[in-house]
C-alpha cells in the first residue's frame, strides 16, 4: 500500500455551467483529481431575478446535486468570502470555473482571485458560455464588430470546438446545502434537468427545425426551438447545438439565432455600460414620459389591457408561462416605446422579473434595438404596427383567440384591430389606449427633435 497522500479535491465552482457534459472546465478539475462541486447562492443576482428564474434555478440545482451523486454544495453568501473559505476548508490550491463576461461576473471574478491570492490559491478560469469566446472574433482593424450580420460571417469562419464528453469524476462532498425553499409560481416550468434540455433539443431537431425558417415568426404554433431557459442556465451549451446542425435553410436561420446571443454577448463584453444605458450614447437623449399617468400606462401593458391584441396576447402570455414568443417580444416592445413612449429599460426590467430565460445581454441590448438605442445602423424608423404585424403572422387569430378569450367570438378579419365605436366593444376588453399613426408620428417627431440637438 502506497503511503503517498491523497490529492487535494479541486474546487469546481459551478455558476452559468450547470450540467456534466460538455463541460472544459469540469474536465480539467476531474483531469487534477477529486472535485469538490459548489454553487454559491448570490444574493447579488438572486435578489434581483424574479420568481419564475428562482424556482426554474432551484429546480436545476437540485438535479444537479443527484447528477454529483449528492456531492454538489449549494453555499448562501459573498463569492469572494464563500470560495476562498471552502477552498482552504478541503485543502485546495486551485479553484476552477468557466469564464463570466458579464460586468457584475468579471468584477467578482476579480474580487475572488484576489482573495484566493492573498492565501495562495488560484482561481483558473476556463472555457465560456458561448461557442466562440468573446473577444475572439474582431475586424481587420482589430476593432470589435458593431452589427450583426459580418460578426455573423466572422464568427462562423472563426468556428467552434467540438463538444466533449462527460468526464469520469470523483466527486468530494463538502456537505452544505443551503438552497432555499423554491418559490411558489403560478407557471408550468419546463424540466429543469440536464437530460431534459437535450430532449428538447431532440424534438426540436426531429420535428420543427426544417421549417424553421417560416415557423419561427408565427407565434400561434409551437415554431421555435424552447432552449433558451436551457442555455441561460448552461443544462445545455451552444456547442452541443451548433454540432447538430446542418445546412439547410432552417438549419441556418436556427444558427444565426444562436449568434445573435454570442452578438450580444461580445456588445456587453465590449461596453458594459450598454447594460442599462443606451450603447449609442447620442440616443439617451431621446425624450421619453415620465411623471403622472406613466405608471398606469406601464401597469395597463404589463398586464395586457392596452386593447391592441397582438400587445395584449403576448403580455399575457408573458405572466402566464413565463415566456413569450420571439416576434411578439418584439411587438411589445415597439408598443411601449414607440406607442407609449415609456423608456426601454422599464420593460426591460419587467422582462427579467419575469422571463424563465433571462439573460441580461440578450434581453437588454434586444430592447435597446427595438427602442433605437442599441446596434443598428437606421434603428429609429423601426417601428412594429401592432395590426399588420398581427395579421401578417397570426392571420387566422389562433395566437390572439388563445390568450384574449374576450375577443375570441370576433371574424379573422376584425380580430387583430383594436375595437371603435363603430366596430363595437367586446365584453370585457378594453378600447384602445392609443392610436398608433399618432404615437408613430410622435416618435419620429421626438427623433427629429433630437437630432436637431446633435449639429
Amino acid at each position: 500500500m502506497s503511503d503517498r497522500p491523497a490529492a487535494a479535491p479541486t474546487l469546481f465552482w459551478f455558476r452559468r455551467d450547470l450540467r456534466l457534459g460538455d463541460n472544459p472546465a469540469l474536465v480539467a478539475a476531474a483531469e487534477a483529481g477529486p472535485v469538490a462541486p459548489v454553487f454559491v447562492l448570490d444574493q447579488a443576482l438572486w435578489g434581483p431575478a424574479g420568481d419564475n428564474r428562482r424556482a426554474f434555478l432551484v429546480r436545476t440545482l437540485d438535479a444537479l446535486r443527484h447528477a454529483t451523486d449528492g456531492a454538489l454544495s449549494v453555499v448562501d453568501g459573498s463569492p469572494a468570502e464563500i470560495i476562498p473559505s471552502l477552498a482552504a476548508a478541503v485543502g485546495a490550491t486551485a479553484v476552477v470555473a468557466t469564464e463570466d463576461f458579464g460586468p457584475y461576473g468579471r468584477d467578482r471574478d476579480a474580487a475572488v482571485a484576489d482573495a484566493l491570492a492573498a492565501d495562495g490559491r488560484e482561481l483558473i478560469l476556463i472555457d465560456a458560455p458561448y461557442a466562440v469566446r468573446p473577444g475572439s472574433v474582431v475586424t481587420g482593424g482589430g476593432t470589435s464588430y458593431k452589427v450583426f450580420t459580418p460578426f455573423f460571417r466572422a464568427w462562423k469562419a472563426h468556428g467552434w470546438d467540438a463538444p466533449m464528453p462527460e468526464p469520469t469524476t470523483t466527486w468530494h462532498p463538502l456537505g452544505r446545502w443551503e438552497l432555499p425553499a423554491e418559490p411558489l409560481v403560478d407557471i408550468d416550468l419546463p424540466s429543469a434537468t440536464e437530460d431534459a434540455a437535450h430532449e428538447v433539443l431532440d424534438e426540436f431537431l426531429k420535428a420543427r427545425v426544417a421549417a424553421y425558417d417560416d415557423d419561427r415568426d408565427r407565434p400561434a404554433i409551437e415554431g421555435t426551438s424552447r432552449l433558451s431557459p436551457y442555455l441561460k442556465w448552461g443544462l445545455l451549451h451552444p456547442r452541443q447545438v451548433l454540432d447538430r446542425l446542418g445546412h439547410s435553410a432552417g438549419e441556418e436561420t436556427f444558427r444565426s439565432e444562436i449568434c445573435w446571443r454570442e452578438f450580444y454577448a461580445e456588445v456587453l463584453n465590449n461596453r458594459p455600460d450598454s447594460a442599462r444605458s443606451a450603447y449609442v450614447p447620442k440616443m439617451a437623449g431621446m425624450e421619453v414620459d415620465d411623471g403622472p399617468g406613466t405608471d398606469e400606462r406601464f401597469a395597463a401593458w404589463a398586464e395586457g389591457r392596452t386593447g391592441y391584441p397582438i400587445v395584449d396576447a403576448g403580455m399575457r402570455q408573458l405572466l402566464a408561462e413565463g415566456w413569450m414568443h420571439n416576434r411578439v417580444r418584439m411587438i411589445v416592445a415597439s408598443f411601449l416605446v414607440k406607442d407609449l413612449h415609456l423608456d426601454w429599460q422599464r420593460g426591460a426590467r419587467h422582462f427579467m422579473r419575469h422571463l424563465v430565460d433571462a439573460d441580461l445581454a440578450s434581453n437588454n441590448h434586444g430592447w435597446q434595438w427595438v427602442a433605437g438605442t442599441g446596434t443598428d445602423a437606421s434603428p429609429y424608423f423601426r417601428i412594429f404596427n401592432p395590426v399588420s404585424q398581427s395579421k401578417k403572422f397570426d392571420p387566422d387569430g389562433t395566437y390572439l383567440r388563445r390568450w384574449v378569450p374576450e375577443i375570441a367570438h370576433l371574424p379573422d378579419r376584425t380580430i387583430h384591430a383594436p375595437w371603435t365605436e363603430k366596430s363595437g366593444s367586446p365584453a370585457g376588453y378594453p378600447g384602445p389606449m392609443v392610436d398608433h399613426d399618432v404615437e408613430r408620428r410622435e416618435s419620429l417627431d421626438r427623433y427629429d427633435r433630437l437630432k436637431q440637438n446633435w449639429a
